[in-house]
């Protein structure tokens, strides 16, 4: 399998080392991978792929600010049905 994150598209790339003598020699720079399982929230399935460890990051931060954004939804809600109950009952 090629080494090459799903989300983000990082891949190896070939570079050269260099010592204090100058003397180059080829070598490969890879990317932090991981096989991880994730699970797609529309259809409910698990699929397992590799994602660099930026990209694992990069999903937590979503499903942060999804979950940020669903509190501030419900809470909203909330203040709704309040003014509304308020309102009815004045």
């Amino acid at each position: 399998m090629a080494r090459i994150c799903a989300l983000t598209g990082k891949r190896t790339k070939s570079g050269n080392n260099k010592p204090f003598s100058l003397k180059r020699t080829k070598r490969t720079f890879r990317p932090n991978l991981f096989k991880v399982r994730i699970t797609d929230p529309v259809t409910g399935q698990t699929r397992r792929v590799k994602l660099s460890a930026k990209a694992i990051k990069t999903l937590k931060k979503w499903e942060n600010e999804a979950a940020e954004k669903m509190q501030r939804e419900m809470v909203a809600k909330g203040n709704a049905a309040t003014e509304a109950t308020e309102s009815a009952t004045a």
